[in-house]
């Protein structure tokens, strides 16, 4: 059985790269005593799925990963409510788990099935109304063209069809922009995306809020947080955004 797994990562440990999370990941399923399935050959793995990589230095209340588990599904069943303490127990300050469940057999993995992402950024230092003039020009624009660096070649395109709804919030002294970013066909960096008109946007924080499946017609996430683990010991809350979030459609996870 595969169990979908919902986590945070914020505070200090947001420093820590993918190739580092995800070693702390395959020790923190061995402390936790998790019977995980392995990879066959010399140097067998734990079958953990990540989604989305979160770039150095970037917080998320929505990262997400696949465990496969050796497990029947009714073992899975007994276990799964117990998977969010037990990890977060074995899991660095500022790492907690906050939702978890099986997935039903065929389901899409997270690389495939993510379409877009919701962003915060903290605009540390930058002037309000220079913020609000470039939030309006990004809407109003009607291309947004965007220069790359690949295999050598500059490349620009048009990532405007890429970029959704932007809004711009205070929070306590510092003005907010939370932005929806797209993921496919090629993914708008947040780094990127505050290189789209000049001149940049300065941003301190950086905060990944929710990544998106779109299926029919309407969006969802691959898991949403459960009541009762929205505030993790050791760790920073929550955003609020996160608790209205739809639950993940039944045809994703088994109930």
């Amino acid at each position: 059985m595969r169990v979908r797994l919902r986590w945070t990562k914020q505070g200090r440990i947001r420093f820590c790269g993918h190739r580092d999370s995800a070693r702390i990941w395959e020790r923190a399923v061995r402390r936790a005593e998790l019977p995980v399935s392995y990879s066959q050959g010399f140097t067998p793995r734990p079958r953990i799925s990540f989604g989305l990589a979160l770039a150095t230095g970037q917080e998320s209340d929505a990262e997400y990963l696949d465990v496969d588990l050796r497990l029947s599904p009714e073992e899975t069943a007994g276990l799964v409510p117990d998977l969010p303490a037990r990890l977060t127990a074995a899991l660095p300050d500022g790492m907690a788990v906050t939702a978890a469940r099986p997935l039903v057999s065929g389901a899409a993995s997270l690389q495939e099935a993510v379409t877009s992402c919701t962003w915060e950024f903290a605009l540390a230092g930058a002037d309000r109304g220079l913020a609000a003039d470039w939030v309006e020009r990004v809407r109003a624009a009607e291309s947004l063209p965007l220069q790359r660096e690949r295999k050598g070649r500059s490349i620009t395109s048009d990532v405007r069809p890429a970029v959704g709804g932007l809004r711009l919030t205070d929070a306590s002294s510092e003005s907010v922009l939370v932005a929806e970013l797209g993921t496919k066909p090629r993914a708008v960096r947040p780094a990127e995306f505050l290189r789209l008109t000049a001149p940049p946007l300065p941003a301190g924080r950086v905060r990944r809020l929710h990544q998106w499946i779109m299926r029919d017609g309407e969006r969802y996430e691959p898991l949403a947080p459960q009541a009762g683990v929205l505030e993790p010991a050791g760790g920073a809350p929550v955003a609020a955004g996160c608790r209205a979030a739809p639950a993940a459609q039944p045809e994703v996870c088994a109930r």
